[in-house]
């Protein structure tokens, strides 16, 4: 039942149509965001900062002439919170800041419209917008909204989900709707309610798009977390119908430029709005590079329009398929964890037709290649390798693919020599001829082969297979040390091709003997859906440091890890440590809310886990027989109900060996 409050707004100034408004059931707007909408939104770079204002907004205008990003299919310039005083007018009317834009909103968009490009603005379905200053939102107030944003010659709303006095989801976005169909100027209505009442069921015929998670965070478990929650709705989206994971992050510092690629792969191959939200005027050529890689943003805009679908994600090892208006497949090959993996799939397995050959374009490297069938690659930790393959006899004019790979543990004691296994293996319907493989190692580093390095020839399926000893100098500081894989082969036609896989050795420190704290231990490395992992408190919010004591069910421990879901924590075993024990359970600062479940790994084999718990229980025991195991996994996964306030502990965690 909708509150007094929410009523009141309904009835007074509501959520029906003013007399002079448009037909109440008024004709779908046509022709609108046919591809995924492409362009900038600040929130992720600025936030209510007061860089945000209307020299930024500017600024990024120009940049997207000047750079090729809007030759490249960025379109809108969009504002989001903080472009308001508090306060409407006497009129009822929004009123623009005049500190941030001096001379309006509609000279911005004018600006922004001058240099051939759209203007987005953003309110909220509820009495106030999302931020804490409580800058008016657009509940009850739509058509009067609706009519100066149009005025105004706004082409995009973000419309968001705060303050939204418990009226009815559906209700409030149909309203606006309506609203802005009423003023008869084209505007997108990217409607933004978390994914909380489950849009993509009901908001095909409301907005265009339509995000399908919580807010994005700069960094690796954010993004994962909410790939992992869009990946599943693919049958959902299609042309002017889009399931929205939030906008890039891309560029923004909180990640590496090979997880920025991977971020920038995923939302492709899923179909989704890219929305930068990095600040373009201080941005890296790296980030451009990302940005503006044509080849990815095809796979994006493909006016077929599919979401890609998952086809396996065994072991953190994830095949995702799109298929393309021409008949091929966009593939990506996505590494979630923390270590190279080879990822494979085969043409069949992605949907297309049985062929003698097929031509596999590499849309980071820009190269075009022949397989057999066979679509692989190892992938570095946190990478993707995106493909766009289709069946073609005439593939077999390019060179044969070629996979390398690397065989054997990438964790190195310093001093003591480890064992490595290279292999370069022909994908190709074509021989590879003339093949030789070298490793290289930080300055200092022993990096010897004990086998032969080449080979004449490589046929379909056959590989070289070298084997190397690998050490590290004594003294050598713990961390993660760069080797890189090169091959250099021949097509039968005779060009040369060089291919380059980049690998990460981690240099380990032997675990303590006795039972340690692993509040206390160095971890390989950890992920987390929200902040930073926490030692020996609570995950707290999003900055580092900020947790409180954990406590479970009332019971405050003094040691352990403070995580979000998802998370995962990884330590070294070193095949010398025998169990692990903790008391786990939803930490109690997020009040009733949060669902979480907890795993131990050893290796690959999952040891323990708990099932779903609940802030309602109590803290659980957990203990994992890890005999033997050279990494020891952590893992909090969400519940399967989202990751809303699932901040989990690993109360009085301990590692014996």
């Amino acid at each position: 039942m909708v509150g007094a409050l929410a009523a009141g707004l309904l009835c007074a100034a509501g959520l029906a149509a003013p007399a002079a408004a448009a037909p109440t059931a008024p004709a779908p707007a046509e022709g609108l965001a046919l591809t995924p909408p492409m362009g900038f939104n600040n929130w992720n770079s600025t936030h209510c900062r007061a860089e945000f204002n209307e020299s930024m907004v500017k600024g990024i205008a120009d940049i997207f002439v000047e750079k090729g990003l809007k030759d490249a299919g960025y379109e809108y310039v969009n504002l989001d919170d903080c472009w308001a005083l508090p306060s409407r007018d006497a009129n009822g009317k929004l009123v623009p800041d005049p500190v941030r834009f001096p001379n309006g909103i509609k000279a911005v968009a004018d600006y922004v419209h001058s240099k051939g490009l759209k203007f987005g603005i953003y309110t909220s379905a509820g009495t106030k917008t999302c931020n804490i200053a409580g800058f008016p939102g657009s509940l009850g107030h739509e058509y009067s909204d609706a009519q100066q944003f149009a005025d105004w010659g706004v082409d995009y709303l973000k419309y968001d989900n705060c303050n939204n006095q418990g009226v009815d989801a559906k209700l409030r976005y149909t309203t606006m709707r309506d609203a802005l169909r009423a003023t008869g100027r084209p505007i997108v209505h990217s409607i933004c309610e978390w994914g909380e009442n489950k849009p993509w069921e009901w908001a095909a015929d409301v907005g265009q798009l339509w995000r399908t998670t919580g807010d994005i965070s700069d960094n690796w478990g954010s993004m994962l977390s909410i790939l992992k929650q869009n990946l599943p709705l693919a049958a959902h989206a299609g042309p002017g119908r889009w399931n929205d994971p939030d906008m890039l992050e891309v560029g923004n510092g909180g990640m590496t430029d090979t997880e920025y690629r991977s971020h920038f792969s995923m939302w492709a191959i899923m179909a989704a709005p890219l929305l930068i939200g990095s600040d373009l005027r201080s941005a890296t050529a790296e980030t451009f590079e990302i940005l503006g890689n044509r080849e990815v943003i095809a796979v994006d805009q493909d006016p077929l329009g599919k979401q890609g679908t998952v086809i396996s994600s065994q072991g953190g090892r994830w095949v995702v398929a799109k298929e393309m208006r021409d008949g091929s497949r966009a593939v990506a090959l996505f590494n979630e964890s923390g270590a190279a993996q080879r990822i494979t799939t085969t043409a069949d397995a992605v949907g297309l037709p049985a062929a003698d050959a097929y031509a596999l374009r590499d849309l980071w490297q820009h190269r075009t290649y022949n397989t057999a069938g066979t679509i692989s690659a190892t992938v570095p930790a946190h990478g993707t390798v995106l493909l766009r393959v289709a069946a073609d006899s005439k593939s077999v004019q390019h060179p044969p693919a070629v996979e390398l790979g690397l065989d054997g543990s990438p964790l190195v004691e310093a001093g003591k020599k480890a064992d490595l296994t290279s292999t370069v293996t022909d994908l190709g319907r074509t021989t590879a001829k003339r093949v030789s493989v070298s490793l290289t190692g930080p300055e200092g580093w022993s990096v010897k082969a004990t086998s032969p390095t080449t080979s004449p020839a490589l046929s379909t399926g056959r590989s070289l297979r070298t084997k190397w000893a690998v050490t590290a100098p004594q003294g050598t500081p713990p961390g993660s040390y760069g080797l890189t894989l090169k091959a250099s082969y021949r097509s039968p036609s005779g060009v040369r091709v060089g291919s380059a896989l980049p690998l990460t050795a981690t240099v380990v420190v032997a675990p303590p003997s006795g039972t340690s704290g692993l509040g206390d231990l160095p971890w390989l490395s950890a992920t987390n859906g929200w902040g930073p992992v926490e030692r020996n408190t609570s995950n707290g919010e999003s900055d580092a440091g900020d947790g409180n004591p954990i406590t479970i069910g009332g019971v405050v421990y003094g040691t352990g890890l403070g995580v979000h879901a998802d998370s995962t924590v990884e330590y070294y075993g070193g095949g010398a440590c025998e169990t692990v024990t903790a008391q786990v359970g939803v930490d109690d600062e997020e009040g009733a809310d949060g669902t979480v479940a907890f795993e131990i790994w050893a290796d690959g084999t999952r040891a323990a886990s708990t099932g779903v718990l609940t802030n309602a229980m109590p803290a659980q025991a957990l203990t994992a027989d890890v005999t033997g195991a050279q990494v020891v996994r952590l893992v909090v996964t969400d519940g399967a109900d989202g990751v809303t306030s699932d901040h989990g502990d690993w109360a009085e965690a301990r590692l014996t060996c």
